[in-house]
């Protein structure tokens, strides 16, 4: 489905099914160098199980137009705007580590209409060495294989999804690939400005911009920021690219349930039925 968002187009994927903005609302927002097709399985399940999904390009990924967002706080915004244009006054926000951030800030941001928030692979802070901010930048081909080794810990898929053997590090290099060449032919460097953004959330603070602000008028004099929806957070036990103890002051910070898989970073591709089952608890 494609939305004029502040004022460019903006694609969702509703899994499947014509968009329903009466039905509880699900965002989804993707990580770095990602787009919506890493939500698939999860998109398609909850599109057929009552609810209407929006599974989000972020600007300047995919099939959204860019430019990419300037930082998390931006790109937050750019959820909330996405719900208005859909017609949705409420959703959950479920995002995977940089979606993670994201997902966070939107519904601090907008408490009243976030029902659920759902943080998988998530940090604070989220931190990106320095030596790979700088392949990133001088090499981004050999850093997207950087990361797929750190955020991978198998090489083929659960049974169950996307099919019987297939390999996880070549289908998600080839979308990383995609993504980057579509954005240097625009002159972007879109890795490395993915990651930087990563790295500047809350930079130098003890707890995210989304909860330091507290209750009332926000710091920028916008809306409250008081997060009051149930949480959950889902982590991989063999995560090198965001730990399990990385999660773990923000997850007690929220007073979120906490589900640990055996997986990497990229935990919808490795363990998608137990991402499924924490979406579920979360969401039912």
């Amino acid at each position: 489905m494609k939305l004029r968002v502040q004022g460019r187009t903006a694609y969702a994927y509703t899994g499947g099914v014509e968009f329903d903005p009466a039905l509880p609302c699900v965002v989804f927002v993707h990580g770095a160098l990602n787009d919506h097709s890493v939500w698939t399985l999860l998109a398609r399940w909850f599109a057929h199980h009552g609810r209407s999904v929006l599974a989000v390009d972020l600007p300047g990924h995919g099939r959204s137009e860019g430019p990419p967002p300037a930082s998390v706080e931006a790109a937050a915004d750019t959820m909330l705007a996405l719900l208005d244009a859909a017609g949705v006054e409420r959703a959950a926000f479920v995002g995977h580590s940089l979606g993670s951030l994201i997902a966070l800030e939107a519904a601090a941001r907008a408490p009243g209409r976030s029902t659920q928030l759902g943080l998988i692979g998530t940090a604070f802070p989220m931190k990106v060495s320095p030596a790979l901010l700088a392949t990133a930048r001088e090499s981004p081909l050999a850093a997207i294989d950087l990361v797929n080794s750190y955020s991978l810990s198998t090489i083929a898929a659960n049974p169950s999804y996307p099919a019987p053997g297939a390999w996880l590090h070549g289908a998600q290099r080839a979308l990383m690939r995609r993504l980057q060449g579509q954005a240097e032919a625009q002159g972007l460097n879109l890795f490395a400005h993915d990651f930087a953004i990563c790295d500047a959330y809350g930079r130098g603070q003890p707890s995210p911009p989304a909860l330091s602000r507290g209750a009332g008028e926000g710091a920028d004099g916008g809306v409250s920021t008081a997060l009051r929806c149930p949480v959950a957070v889902v982590v991989g036990a063999k995560d090198m690219m965001t730990p399990p103890k990385a999660a773990r002051e923000l997850a007690a910070a929220l007073n979120a349930r906490v589900t640990t898989l055996p997986a990497g970073h990229s935990l919808m591709a490795e363990a998608p039925d137990g991402v499924l089952a924490a979406l579920r608890a979360l969401l039912d």
